[in-house]
């Protein structure tokens, strides 16, 4: 189920690579795979994916989270990306949640304003409440 967090990104659970047509004639230019491949059982690997999002003319970047957590490189990874696309952007992992975080630090980072990232997310089904302190730090809004 992808859920829309503003214009230019969306979040979702795991796809496969039957998805990507789909998630290409919805008019994502972009597919940003936020899970480490092996993490599950019988998942999709990511390779399988580009290929097909890649055939489609579509950009796939793999920025995976692994239980590891967040660092500096992967939120410039993400804001990169994002800058990137020139267009819609579907970033999935296990559940959508590491994809929403991942967005909302990135974009903290850039400056955007937490209350905002919280609104948003909120309204896509995702709670940022664990990670506001890392937000507010990154945005200087502390």
């Amino acid at each position: 189920m992808i859920r829309p967090l503003d214009d230019m990104i969306s979040v979702a659970p795991q796809i496969s690579p039957a998805d990507v047509t789909d998630i290409a004639r919805a008019g994502f230019t972009m597919i940003v795979n936020n899970r480490p491949d092996d993490e599950e059982m019988g998942q999709p690997a990511g390779d399988m994916i580009r290929t097909v999002a890649e055939t489609l003319g579509m950009k796939y970047v793999a920025i995976p989270i692994t239980h590891a957590g967040f660092s500096h490189p992967q939120l410039d990874a993400m804001a990169a990306a994002l800058a990137d696309a020139g267009g819609p952007v579907l970033a999935y992992c296990r559940s959508g949640t590491r994809s929403c975080n991942l967005w909302a630090l990135a974009m903290a980072k850039g400056g955007a304003d937490p209350d905002m990232l919280e609104e948003k997310a909120s309204k896509a089904g995702y709670d940022l409440s664990g990670i506001r302190p890392t937000l507010d730090a990154l945005s200087g809004a502390q």
